[in-house]
């Protein structure tokens, strides 16, 4: 039995429309990932942010939509949420323990935002967490530019303390 998942959190259609850094690139790693993932069976799971603004991540709006690139196969395992980490008041702990699933690969969107609470919930609830080096975006902020938020949060952030961050190789042989 396979105790590894990959976590793809809120590549949703509004925010990819408002141009994040290096989103084609981080679209077509993702893409890998998740053919890797399912040419081996290992599980892919997809996590959805929806808003109470009707301008914003709408439920059941076009820009809440999971991105037509990666989007979801039949039978795949979509998680709703209304708060940055996808653990808080959802199914996803109790789906993960259910399954036996121990390890999570977690890339998509915002780095600083929903994919950093992501893991540190991840890592306070047990799991082992790898990040793929370069598989999270977000935009430019007022005190850092995209780039440089995504840099931090990989080497001084995460690393070492909440997750691995590993090059997409080592990321791709851990879904295999």
């Amino acid at each position: 039995m396979k105790h590894t998942a990959l976590l793809v959190i809120d590549v949703q259609q509004g925010l990819l429309d408002e141009r994040p850094y290096q989103a084609d690139a981080v679209l077509q790693d993702i893409k890998a990932l998740q053919e890797q993932a399912r040419r081996h069976d290992t599980e892919v799971l997809f996590v959805r942010h929806s808003e109470d603004d009707e301008q914003g991540l709408f439920f059941g709006s076009p820009a809440w939509e999971i991105s037509t690139i990666i989007a979801p196969a039949e039978g795949e395992t979509i998680i709703e949420k209304r708060y940055s980490s996808a653990f808080k008041d959802t199914k996803l702990n109790e789906y993960l323990k259910q399954k036996q699933l121990t390890t999570l690969v977690i890339c998509g969107m915002q780095t600083e935002y929903c994919v950093d609470a992501t893991v540190k919930s991840a890592f306070e609830h047990g799991y082992t967490v790898l990040i793929p080096k370069g598989c999270t975006t977000t935009f430019d902020a007022s005190i850092a530019p995209a780039d440089a938020l995504r840099r931090y949060y990989e080497q001084e952030i995460w690393h070492g303390r909440f997750a691995t961050v590993v090059p997409l190789d080592q990321a791709m042989e851990a879904l295999a």
